[in-house]
């Protein structure tokens, strides 16, 4: 541990510049963030030429008729004029937020909110929850009425909307509800242990927020998920019978097998799961199992599988943990510079003693570029664990032994088909959106590679022979 503080110790060294340096720390932060934005925006100007073509990529074209690709594309067209829009205003407001110092005024409202009630500035997490409200409330009025837009126009208007304005406005609160309930004491136990542990925080943090990880994926979806959507055990049948079989020969701990009613706000298509190592549930939603034959649907499920038998959840998480260590060993540097507080128009007596939340949010924000780079390194990681993921389903009658399961790549590959035509996927994809966009491979890169693995597998076979 100590071999580790002065590890740390080392690097704050390095950073010192942060405290002494004029640093015009404002205008680093609007020029990063707009250059995200318009880089963002340059990425979907690149895609949205490509939804402007007539016919669907040469490996696709036996599976799209022209009605279902004239579709996608004007799907894909109103989606991105959205988000191009959404971006920028979204960017506009924040830019207006940090220019007219809000997030000064946010947490001077919320000393006086607590001094309403008797407490002074010396209860810094009461004023921290204080100011995380105000924030909140302030972000949230101009995304309400994007969201409504986004559901009841767009969706809508491509067919997907099942949402009413009742179920709308009731999960609007729902979600307030549990973002208090949850996000406040959260909060305050995380400026507890910045405060407790003094210097030495990182260590102590990091297993904080690895257990809260542990937590929530316990408390999620036997509390939280309830609260939004019923699931209920998948009845008796082929499919059953077909998950039950698979899960069992893989020796997936499988405790619980669900249908989620998806349709009741969309009618996108979607299954997985979730659980501890030694207790797993596997959903499904409604919309999959009407839209897809059972062998499809096992398919699918083979590939989520995957994921299971290769850890890369496991792996994910742990690539996350090496993230916030990262993000965590820097943060002192800020933290003990008044003057970073000062470019963002606090007083002199607050950034004498920086609260913990500001300097962090600040913090964030000086981060942008750098996390829009990590973001692509963690979508390249996330579409590889995708492509051996389809490799799995593709090889696993030789993983099982299982001759009858000697079609699961096609079978994937028609659930894949049948997936992207219900949710109008947008086929023809640039690759640097792609990049910084989307987790997974595209349609056709899957498609290929999934033929590429069966035609292989199926060589071996031949040789053998």
């Amino acid at each position: 541990m100590d071999l580790l503080h002065s590890q740390l110790a080392a690097l704050q060294q390095k950073l010192s510049f942060v405290a002494t340096d004029p640093i015009d720390w404002k205008f680093y932060v609007q020029a990063f963030s707009w250059g995200v934005t318009l880089f963002e925006s340059y990425l979907l100007l690149r895609q949205y030429p490509l939804y402007s073509k007539t016919s669907p990529p040469e490996v696709l074209a036996d599976h799209f008729d022209a009605e279902a690709f004239t579709k996608s594309q004007n799907y894909g067209k109103d989606k991105a004029k959205f988000s191009l829009i959404t971006g920028l205003l979204k960017q506009a407001l924040d830019s207006a937020m940090l220019h007219y110092g809000l997030y000064a005024f946010a947490w001077n409202i919320g000393g006086r909110s607590i001094a309403y009630f008797g407490y002074g500035s010396e209860y810094e997490i009461l004023q921290s929850l204080a100011f995380a409200i105000v924030l909140f409330v302030i972000s949230s009025i101009p995304s309400i009425p994007l969201s409504a837009y986004q559901t009841f126009v767009l969706e809508e208007k491509h067919g997907f909307n099942k949402t009413t304005p009742t179920l709308f406005v009731t999960d609007l609160l729902k979600s307030w509800a549990i973002g208090f309930v949850i996000g406040m004491p959260f909060l305050a136990a995380f400026l507890y242990v910045f405060g407790w542990a003094g210097d030495r925080f990182v260590p102590w943090l990091m297993a904080f927020l690895l257990a809260f990880q542990i937590i929530m994926v316990i408390i999620y979806p036997t509390v939280i998920q309830p609260l939004f959507n019923k699931l209920s055990p998948l009845k008796e049948g082929e499919l059953r019978t077909r998950t039950e079989s698979l899960a069992t020969k893989l020796k997936f701990p499988l405790k619980h097998l669900y249908e989620i009613d998806g349709s009741k706000r969309s009618s996108h298509s979607n299954a997985y799961f979730f659980g501890l190592p030694w207790s797993k549930h596997i959903v499904i939603f409604d919309t999959l199992i009407k839209e897809s034959k059972p062998d499809e649907v096992e398919a699918v499920l083979a590939h989520e599988l995957g994921h299971w038998y290769h850890m890369h959840p496991t792996k994910l998480l742990c690539v996350s943990q090496v993230h916030i260590f990262t993000i965590l060993a820097m943060f002192p540097a800020f933290l003990h510079a008044p003057q970073f507080l000062r470019a963002f128009d606090f007083s002199q007596a607050v950034s004498v003693r920086p609260p913990t939340i500001v300097a962090f949010l600040l913090f964030q924000m000086i981060l942008s570029p750098l996390e829009a780079v990590i973001g692509i390194a963690l979508n390249f990681l996330s579409r590889q664990f995708e492509w051996e993921a389809d490799r799995f389903a593709c090889e696993i009658q030789d993983r099982l032994s299982a001759p009858e399961m000697k079609d699961m790549g096609e079978r994937l590959s028609r659930a894949l088909i049948t997936l992207h035509v219900k949710n109008l996927s947008t086929l023809w994809v640039d690759w640097l959106y792609s990049a910084y966009h989307h987790s997974h491979p595209t349609l056709t890169e899957r498609l290929k590679a999934l033929q590429a693995y069966q035609s292989k597998r199926d060589g071996a076979a031949k040789k053998e022979l």
